[in-house]
């Protein structure tokens, strides 16, 4: 009951921190202790550019931090796994590569191993085409690796930490105190509506009201928001309802719903509940227990590597290995550049061979040449 109770403040506490982004820090540190890590983050990485940024961070040393930005994010045999990975999933780097073989590389040697890190849990908060948002823990000596525990509790709370993360990104309240909120809400480009548990609008900013009167995506009936799409529109009256029993009630539901209008327009929805924590105080003002985000999408396409890994069944270390040997070179320059044994690119080598039907290394520069954009500018 203890641990149970532990869960349910700290999912309060990560919704708190999507109205007030100063909250975050802490809520990231508890959330790391509660997986069983000595540190924890959330980022974003390019493995293409090999490029990334820390947002929040708590128990992290700062020379590292930057030091892994600097040099070593290139070098970490994880980055290409992360961006691959499912949303919501989390991933360890037992399912990346072979433990042994994560000690032989330089990224374990000069980065992870002074540092006393043994292992790093991690799943992904939100994509683009070029890179990843992520929520991670690292795992000390002290910890020992990844075991299902620590699976188990980043199950409970990725999907509320991803809700809490893209609906800070739409609005940064740092308070919201009744008498200020309406206003912030109207000057808001993304569409937000306050709605009760039987789903009735008490307050709705300027751009939801626009979706309203077009009645594309949402439309109202009897004074309650009813969604175009019948099932979107179950969902969200569920949510609705549930969102009076407070955070965990709402669950997984209701993150990022996907809304197609007529003409083709993409939405995304996001819930967050209003009825728990510091966000009470917002709820009690307007009779709301919920706050519905929705905000525009642009269509992206995949990367030449997503599409790459999907076409021949790449692993992430493959898809890496690969990538290397057209910008690197030969065996003993991709092996230096990724900081392992030069038996160990062979190996990887091999099984690209099999799996795309290449003879050479050439071949498999002409077959990554191949997906490249034909655009220029």
């Amino acid at each position: 009951m203890g641990d149970e109770e532990n869960v349910f403040e700290l999912i309060g506490e990560i919704y708190d921190a999507a109205l007030d982004l100063t909250l975050w820090s802490d809520v990231v540190g508890k959330a790391g202790h509660f997986v069983g890590g000595a540190a924890a983050a959330i980022f974003s990485k390019n493995p293409i550019a090999g490029t990334g940024n820390v947002y929040y961070e708590s128990g992290i040393d700062p020379y590292y931090r930057e030091l892994y930005f600097e040099k070593y994010v290139k070098l970490d045999p994880a980055t290409t796994g992360h961006y691959f990975a499912d949303i919501g999933q989390p991933i360890a780097m037992a399912d990346l590569m072979p433990h042994d073989e994560f000690l032989e590389t330089q990224f374990y040697r000069e980065w992870a191993k002074p540092q006393g890190l043994v292992d790093f849990v991690s799943a992904v908060l939100d994509k683009s085409v070029t890179s990843a948002a992520l929520f991670g823990v690292f795992r000390h000596e002290r910890d020992g690796t990844v075991d299902g525990e620590a699976r188990r509790r980043m199950r409970l709370i990725v999907p509320h930490i991803r809700r809490a993360v893209l609906v800070g990104r739409l609005i940064d309240l740092k308070s919201a105190e009744a008498a200020t909120f309406a206003d912030t809400l109207d000057g808001l480009s993304v569409g937000i509506c306050l709605v009760d548990a039987a789903g009735r609008i008490v307050h709705a900013n300027a751009a939801c009201h626009v979706m309203l009167d077009a009645g594309d995506l949402f439309s109202t009936s009897g004074g309650r928001i009813v969604a175009r799409d019948a099932e979107i529109d179950q969902t969200l009256q569920q949510l609705f309802a549930a969102a009076s029993d407070g955070d965990v009630a709402v669950g997984t539901q209701g993150i990022a719903l996907p809304l197609i209008g007529r003409d083709g327009a993409r939405c995304v929805a996001h819930v967050l509940p209003l009825t728990s924590g510091a966000r009470r105080r917002t709820g009690v003002a307007y009779t709301a227990t919920v706050a519905l985000f929705i905000r525009k999408v642009a269509l992206e396409t995949p990367s030449p590597p997503e599409v790459i890994a999907r076409t021949y069944r790449l692993t992430p270390t493959e898809l890496r290995v690969l990538l290397a040997i057209v910008e690197v070179g030969g065996v003993p320059e991709v092996a230096v550049a990724l900081g392992v044994a030069e038996t160990t690119i062979k190996t990887h080598l091999g099984r690209l061979f099999v799996k795309t039907g290449a003879v050479r290394q050439a071949d498999l520069v002409k077959i990554v040449a191949g997906y490249a954009s034909p655009l220029i500018g």
